[in-house]
C-alpha cells in the first residue's frame, strides 16, 4: 500500500516543485515577458470560456489522429513485410536512409505548394514524423525474431497465415510498440510545428496567433495544453499496449 501511494505521490510533488519554482522565477519579470501560474491559469480559463481552446484542441487532435493512424496502417505492414522479405528490404533500404534523416519540416514548403493551406499539409508533415520510427521499428522486430520459433513452427505443420498471426506478431510486437512509442512522441511535436507554419487552425496556430496580440499568458497556456494533451496520449498508449500486449504478445 505504502508503495502504491508513493507511486502516486512522487509524480505530484515533481509537478508542485515545477509549479513552484516557475512562481519564484516569474518574480524576476513583468508578466509580459513572463506570466506567473496564476496568470496563464486566468488565461487558461479565458480561452476555455470562449471556446476557442476546445476548437482547437478538436482539430489538433484529429489530425493527429489521422496522421498517426494512417502511418501505422502503412509503415506496420511495410515493415512486417520487408522483414519477412531479405531481398526486398536490401532492395529499399538505401532509399530509406537517405530519406529518414530528412526533418518533416523542410518538406513543409513542398507540402504547401501539393497540397496548399490547411489541413493536408499539416496531416502529411505529421505522417512522415510518424513513418520511419514504425517502419523500422517493425523491419528490426521481425528480424529479430529467433529462427528457432519459426522452426517449432514449420515441425508442427503451421500453415503460412497460423505462423504470421501466432508467432511473428507476437514475438515482434514488444519492438513494434517500441516504434509506435517513439512515433507518437515525434508526431505530436511535429503537428504543433506543422500547425504553426501554414495552418489556421488547432494549437500551433493558437500559439501563433496568441503571439502576434502579443499574448504571453494565451502562449504559455497552449504549450501547456499541448503538454498535457502529449502525456494523456502517452498514457492511452500504455493501456493500449497493455490491451493488446494480452491478445496478442503474451503479456499478463
Amino acid at each position: 500500500m505504502t508503495l502504491r501511494l508513493s507511486h502516486k505521490l512522487l509524480p505530484l510533488l515533481s509537478l508542485l516543485a515545477f509549479v513552484a519554482v516557475w512562481q519564484i522565477a516569474a518574480g524576476f519579470w513583468t508578466p509580459e515577458l513572463f506570466p506567473s501560474p496564476m496568470v496563464v491559469a486566468r488565461a487558461l480559463g479565458e480561452l476555455a470560456a470562449t471556446g476557442v481552446l476546445w476548437t482547437n484542441i478538436a482539430v489538433s487532435l484529429a489530425r493527429f489522429a489521422a496522421a498517426y493512424l494512417g502511418a501505422i496502417a502503412v509503415a506496420v505492414p511495410l515493415g512486417l513485410f520487408l522483414g519477412r522479405n531479405p531481398h526486398c528490404r536490401q532492395a529499399i533500404d538505401p532509399l530509406v536512409q537517405l530519406l529518414r534523416p530528412i526533418s518533416p519540416i523542410a518538406w513543409f514548403p513542398l507540402a504547401v505548394l501539393w497540397f496548399g493551406i490547411g489541413n493536408a499539409p499539416a496531416i502529411f508533415i505529421i505522417f512522415l514524423a510518424a513513418f520511419y520510427p514504425v517502419l523500422l521499428s517493425t523491419v528490426s522486430a521481425v528480424v529479430g525474431i529467433p529462427a528457432v520459433y519459426l522452426k517449432v513452427a514449420a515441425n508442427f505443420g503451421a500453415k503460412p497465415g497460423a505462423v504470421f498471426l501466432r508467432v511473428i506478431i507476437p514475438a515482434a510486437f514488444p519492438g513494434i510498440m517500441v516504434g509506435l512509442h517513439i512515433a507518437v512522441g515525434t508526431a505530436w511535436i511535429h503537428l504543433v510545428a506543422g500547425e504553426m507554419l501554414g495552418a489556421q487552425s488547432g494549437l500551433g496556430f493558437m500559439i501563433v496567433d496568441a503571439r502576434n496580440f502579443l499574448r504571453t499568458d494565451w502562449i504559455m497556456a497552449g504549450m501547456l495544453v499541448v503538454g498535457f494533451l502529449g502525456l494523456a496520449i502517452n498514457l492511452a498508449m500504455r493501456k493500449a499496449e497493455s490491451w493488446l500486449g494480452r491478445r496478442w504478445g503474451g503479456m499478463a
